[in-house]
């Protein structure tokens, strides 16, 4: 295999999802950040690898994949273990249902160039900026919570590790960044606590990464 590149900034949900996928394929890579911040992803040089300028990117056996589920899919489908979906199919709906309701239903409101419009172009403050944010987490994640409650054993379904969990643990971490009380999700809260201690997710975290100077 070629040297696989994340380009990744630490605090990316999405990244987050891929390093955690990386790391339970065993597949070693090197990051280089992209400082959302400074919006070095609108700048034109990462526009060329990118089209969209969002992170993460991973350039890995020739390619350039964007999109963090489509990333975790390719490398799903290349490289078997550990599976990141079931092989049963109403199983495997459901472990895709979990993570859409974070990749889809969630996370995307609240991404960071949602919330740079809402107080730029259509200037609201930080605060309504905040209540939104809020508002989101509180329509998924009981949702997600109810969903979990039917088939989590040691991960959200069973006790083998899923695309749910991958989606699951950095949505966790950004809703405790924003100070959102937690203790409606009792499912949630254990399986993150234990996904935390596998080494796969803890190598992941946000404070494990290179960070701006």
């Amino acid at each position: 295999m070629s040297h696989v590149i994340l380009h990744d900034y630490f605090r990316s949900s999405a990244s987050y999802r891929v390093r955690i996928g990386l790391n339970l394929k065993g597949i070693e890579y090197r990051s280089t950040m992209v400082n959302l911040v400074t919006s070095e992803q609108s700048q034109a040089a990462y526009h060329e690898l990118n089209p969209q300028g969002f992170v993460p990117l991973l350039e890995i056996d020739g390619h350039r994949l964007t999109q963090s589920l489509a990333i975790l899919d390719y490398m799903d489908a290349i490289h078997k273990q550990p599976p990141f979906v079931p092989h049963d199919p109403a199983e495997r709906s459901h472990v895709l249902a979990m993570a859409l309701v974070v990749a889809c239903d969630i996370h995307p409101l609240n991404n960071l160039r949602v919330l740079r419009y809402l107080r730029g172009p259509l200037g609201h403050s930080q605060d309504e900026s905040d209540v939104w944010y809020r508002h989101w987490i509180a329509e998924g994640l009981p949702a997600l919570e109810a969903m979990a409650a039917k088939s989590a054993g040691q991960w959200l379904n069973g006790d083998a590790v899923s695309l749910a969990d991958i989606c699951l643990v950095p949505q966790l971490y950004n809703a405790r960044r924003n100070d959102i009380p937690l203790d409606a999700y009792p499912t949630l809260v254990r399986i993150d606590a234990a996904a935390c201690q596998h080494p796969a997710f803890a190598a992941a975290h946000p404070d494990r990464q290179e960070q701006p100077a």
